[in-house]
């Protein structure tokens, strides 16, 4: 039986792949839990356009992730945390805390687009990768200033 698949599934295929599989799987797996429809003419219609939305979709955020860009692009935010006499910090910076000083700023991310490879553990001026959309990355200064 042939079958285009809606969902990725592993060891089977990608979501849009038209693939033959025994009918079993697919009347017993793939079609009742909605991962899979029959190939037919008015199926494969229904794919292509739901490629076509999809395609719009992601120029969509691509575009405004790039409108974003501009607006980060130069920005620099202040973090104030709290120290100890010798200068070292109680704790860390994470990308929350980035992202808390950024929403002071009036600008508005998923927090985790905020790529921190490591939390910060001292003071000091430091270059913050954000990745807005697969294909549009950025960086932002952060300060790590004491309070």
């Amino acid at each position: 039986m042939e079958v285009i698949l809606k969902q990725d599934i592993k060891g089977v295929g990608k979501a849009g792949d038209k693939i033959k599989v025994k009918v079993g799987f697919a009347r017993n797996y793939l079609l009742p839990n909605g991962l899979a429809l029959p190939l037919t003419n008015q199926n494969l219609k229904i794919l292509e356009e739901d490629k076509k939305r999809k395609a719009v979709q992601t120029e969509k955020m691509k575009t405004a992730a790039l409108e974003l860009v501009k607006k980060l692009s130069g920005l620099s935010v202040n973090v104030a945390v709290s120290v100890q006499e010798d200068e070292k910090l109680y704790g860390s910076v994470s990308a929350q805390n980035v992202y808390d000083a950024l929403k002071d700023e009036g600008v508005e991310i998923d927090k985790r687009s905020i790529i921190l490879p490591e939390p910060i553990k001292s003071l000091g001026i430091y270059d913050v990768p954000v990745k807005l959309h697969p294909e549009v990355e950025t960086t932002i200064k952060v300060w790590v200033v004491k309070k």
